[in-house]
């Protein structure tokens, strides 16, 4: 049984998963890679490294199977909550400011790398909640894990997955069931789960906001320009890209502007 990758190994398999992805592993995080295709061939009851790398080349269902289980999904309801004071506070009333001069009533969002469902629902709610009457929003949550994908479309999350959601919040949009709690419908029916790839246009347009928070630090650069000008190319011409804390996109070529408000900082698009 394989005790570790070898350097070819790694090579190949960290090659594949940059072209198919845009996800990056280094050296530094080569344990990480070793792991997960040490466990996938004890899973799969495969013996031989070559075997299990000409299966995921020669069957795309493998290779996304494969994609899902190398990459890290930490994520939590309300993450990040400055982020979210920023959207309430600062973005949607921009954002309405917009929709009333083009006489368009609906909030486009796109949580991009959203795991397993705690930040698009996040968003959800506090849309549900601040939006004024005759609008309406759209939010959707996309992912390379299929995995992750599938707890979200559920909207069931265990007890120990709801610490961060305000009281109101919890006790308003969610109804607490054997070992957790169900995300109720009326906010289920405003989030939807897609399976996508950041290396692909989405195919969407004229979205107000982004939030791709903590995705792109598995990318090198060359990679993170290309998400970025398929995110520009999507959203509204007056728009916000929220990234993570620890994530910056100084010193690269992007048009984006740097956007410092009174409870967070982001990007924005404006032309």
């Amino acid at each position: 049984m394989l005790d570790t990758l070898n350097d070819a190994d790694f090579e190949r398999f960290r090659k594949t998963i940059y072209d198919e992805s845009g996800i990056t592993f280094s050296a530094t995080n080569r344990p990480i890679l070793d792991s997960r295709i040490k466990e996938i061939l004890r899973e799969k009851k495969i013996d031989s490294v070559d075997e299990y790398y000409k299966l995921i080349l020669s069957d795309h269902e493998e290779m996304k199977k494969m994609l899902d289980s190398v990459t890290t999904n930490l994520t939590r309801f309300f993450r990040n909550q400055p982020h979210f004071d920023a959207l309430e506070k600062y973005v949607i009333p921009h954002v309405l400011e917009e929709k009333k001069k083009t006489g368009d009533n609906t909030v486009r969002v796109w949580s991009a790398g959203c795991s397993t469902g705690e930040e698009p629902y996040t968003i959800a709610m506090i849309l549900k909640r601040i939006l004024p009457p005759g609008y309406k929003f759209q939010v959707t949550a996309s992912d390379i894990s299929l995995k992750s994908l599938m707890v979200g479309q559920t909207g069931f999350y265990a007890d120990n997955k709801i610490d961060g959601i305000p009281p109101d919040y919890l006790q308003q949009y969610f109804t607490k069931s054997a070992g957790g709690y169900q995300v109720n419908k009326e906010i289920m029916d405003c989030v939807k789960f897609d399976y996508h790839n950041l290396k692909n246009d989405s195919g969407m347009r004229n979205l107000d906001v982004i939030f791709c928070r903590n995705v792109m630090i598995y990318f090198d650069e060359p990679a993170q320009l290309v998400v970025l000008n398929r995110f520009w190319n999507s959203m509204a011409s007056h728009s916000y890209l929220f990234i993570g804390h620890s994530e910056s996109l100084f010193g690269m070529d992007t048009k984006f502007e740097f956007l410092k408000t009174d409870w967070a900082c982001l990007y924005q698009k404006n032309i």
